[in-house]
């Protein structure tokens, strides 16, 4: 079982981590993601939740951060700091002003205290609370230590300044937090607010929610309205914007009889559908709930970083007790120089500039590949685009259009051009392959064709079935391999029809190449991709004429499903990078699962092709592959950017700190200032040219 709680009052970074790991240790949860960035914690259990499960939750995530709240329904959510926290800061730096001005030692001591107390009493007892359960690491408790340590050693204009520092940069940190998440998840808002169904006279339409209307009812779409749920177009015509599903800017029209996805919006017309599937099976629904889980799985570069602040906090306030009572007793020094050193050090051990900034790289790589039309389950998976250097591509459907055409049929014996097509289009009524489509639109789409009986699909091979009592076999040249039929190698793709005095005719079935191949295989090759190889199961020539045409490396046709994964695991294990395969994510659901990363082409509105992949490209173009292998290098690099540029200004602070040239101001902008930097230059991959 899963379930997703929203998260309110979640302010510090570090603490979210923690959150974590501490649901995910509790006996009954088999997995806990908590995405600081969305807010959002996602519990997956093997067994029902008891009642009142986000209470215990919630006490759970309180004793880690004080305030923080759960809910099982999406609103809105608070943000760390309310409008009246700005106002106190204000009267702080009033204060902080009348104590600098006035001339009385005792009066200027109280307004400082004033000051201090005003600009962070709440971080105060924040600290004293956490500190109580055993949290002595966390950002409230070493920014309060800190400033407590300036008042020590009569630094009190220092101390209260850099509270009120403190306190302004996280209030920015926390509102471009929020601003970023929304802006991101601006680009993935694709879901309906309401839908028109017929009222119950019959003589008009009503608004209701969605998940109200059943399969099989007719709905309403008028010119700017989204569509809420698949179906069928029934009545009307519109031209429809799908770029919020498939990336693609130019609209599509739709007619009565056409299938239509949710989320689409009509931009010129009104349509009304048979629905064909309930709210939370629609595409929409399918497509918001992967996106919703992609920024809970944690790339490793995630992973590392949060381990690595587990060690980085406590070492470096190590490394200040050190630099307050060690320092001035080895080289006689007095100890007040180096305890203002030590409490450098503290303020700098924050971790959330990393903690911050690492997540809400990958989530803007997310959001803006699902802009693009391209879905990504995850950082984890972006990581491994990132990384490809063999990338196989099966032929039908992803290098080819997959749109056959029979060319030429040839009847052996006494068999009629018109018999063997009836034949052949009787065999293939039951299957769903594009080959079999082809054959039976050459044959004019019959209503009336032979009957069969004992129809079987032999995977891989072809189907073998009864036509009045004789049977037949329909399929390529390893099937007649099978039954002892020997046939000659020709070019194309060629489907034989034999029966019991054998070979009976055959059909020669052509597919294009896609127009956006070559130039694809030209990008992947630019962008450092090594090999590129070819697994089909369609004829060694037929795969030989596409394979030689765009110059792929390696080229294996034949091949039975199992025979494909064979490959695969053979590349894989030769790779020293990481193995994408790409499919049409319908037949090819072993080898998608098997590569590192499995990305299905045209998997709008497929089932398959959307539980089969990793990455999914929901409009049918190959060229958006290079693009986001692109996009996943530029969000790997913002990513490192924020890395090194908060590693890079701590590390510089400390080292000042050493020599006693750094102040406490450099060390609080060495926290808040580089993670107000850092979400900022994470916003850039939204707005990037891929």
């Amino acid at each position: 079982m899963r379930k997703t709680y929203y998260i309110e009052n979640l302010s510090c970074a570090s603490c979210a981590g923690k959150i974590e790991e501490a649901v995910g240790r509790l006996p009954e949860v088999r997995e806990a993601r908590l995405n600081f960035t969305t807010k959002k914690l996602m519990i997956i259990s093997d067994q029902p939740f008891p009642e009142g499960y986000r209470k215990t939750l919630e006490d759970l995530a309180d004793r880690i951060e004080a305030g923080v709240r759960l809910r099982e329904e999406p609103g809105i959510r608070k943000t760390a700091l309310s409008w009246g926290r700005p106002a106190a800061v204000l009267f702080s730096i009033v204060l902080l002003v009348g104590a600098l001005s006035s001339r009385s030692p005792g009066l200027a001591l109280l307004f400082f205290i004033l000051s201090y107390l005003l600009a962070g009493g709440d971080i105060l007892l924040r600290a004293v609370k956490n500190l109580l359960r055993g949290e002595v690491f966390d950002e409230n408790f070493l920014m309060s230590l800190a400033t407590l340590g300036a008042f020590a050693i009569r630094e009190y204009p220092e101390g209260v300044a850099v509270m009120l520092f403190y306190k302004v940069g996280e209030w920015f940190q926390d509102q471009a937090v929020e601003k970023s998440r929304r802006s991101i998840e601006a680009l993935m808002d694709i879901r309906p607010d309401y839908a028109n169904r017929r009222t119950e006279t019959g003589s008009g339409w009503e608004r209701v929610h969605p998940e109200q209307i059943p399969v099989g009812e007719e709905i309403l779409v008028r010119t700017g309205e989204k569509v809420p749920l698949d179906g069928t177009v029934i009545q009307g015509e519109a031209l429809m914007d799908t770029a919020a599903l498939t990336g693609e800017p130019v609209p599509r029209r739709y007619r009565s009889g056409d299938r239509i996805l949710s989320g689409l919006i009509s931009r010129d017309g009104i349509v009304v559908i048979r629905t064909e599937k309930t709210f939370g099976d629609s595409t929409v629904s399918r497509i918001l709930e992967l996106v919703e889980n992609a920024a809970g799985r944690k790339a490793v570069t995630e992973k590392f970083i949060t381990r690595f602040s587990r060690v980085y906090t406590p070492a470096v306030v190590g490394v200040a007790a050190a630099l307050a009572l060690l320092m001035p007793l080895i080289l006689s020094e007095p100890f007040r120089p180096w305890i203002y050193n030590a409490l450098i050090f503290l303020v700098v051990s924050c971790p959330c500039a990393l903690v911050i900034s690492v997540p809400l790289g990958f989530f803007g790589g997310l959001g803006r590949a699902s802009r693009m039309g391209v879905l990504v389950k995850g950082g984890n998976y972006l990581e491994i685009l990132e990384q490809a250097d063999t990338v196989v591509l099966d032929k039908t459907g992803t290098l080819t259009e997959g749109q056959f055409r029979v060319r030429e049929i040839r009847p052996e014996g006494n068999l009629t051009r018109e018999d063997l097509l009836q034949l052949a289009a009787a065999l293939e009524a039951h299957s769903s392959h594009p080959i079999a489509l082809s054959i039976r639109q050459e044959a004019g789409f019959p209503e009336h064709l032979p009957e069969t009986e004992g129809y079987r699909e032999i995977p891989g091979r072809g189907i073998t079935a009864l036509v009045d009592g004789v049977r037949y076999h329909l399929g390529g040249t390893a099937l007649l391999q099978d039954l002892g039929i020997s046939v000659p190698q020709e070019t194309g793709t060629m489907v034989y029809l034999a029966g019991p005095e054998g070979l009976l005719g055959s059909l020669r079935i052509e597919d294009r190449i896609r127009a956006d191949a070559p130039e694809t295989i030209r990008e992947l090759r630019q962008l450092g991709i090594r090999h590129l190889v070819m697994l089909t199961g369609d004829n060694p020539a037929a795969a030989s004429a596409v394979g030689e045409a765009l110059e792929l490396d390696q080229i294996h046709a034949g091949l039975l499903p199992e025979e494909k994964v064979r490959h695969l695991e053979e590349l894989v294990a030769r790779s020293p990078g990481k193995t994408l395969f790409v499919g049409d994510g319908i037949n090819d659901a072993p080898v998608l699962a098997r590569a590192d990363a499995g990305v299905a082409m045209g998997g709008l509105g497929s089932d398959a092709a959307i539980e089969a992949a990793d990455v999914v490209i929901m409009e049918d173009r190959l060229s958006r592959l290079p693009e986001v292998i692109r996009l996943a290098r530029r969000t790997k690099g913002i990513v490192w950017q924020n890395i090194s540029m908060a590693l890079g200004v701590k590390f510089l602070v400390m080292g000042l700190g050493l020599f006693g040239l750094a102040t406490m101001w450099m060390a609080v902008f060495a926290d808040v200032g580089v993670a107000l930097l850092a979400v900022v230059n994470s916003l850039r991959i939204l707005h990037q040219k891929i």
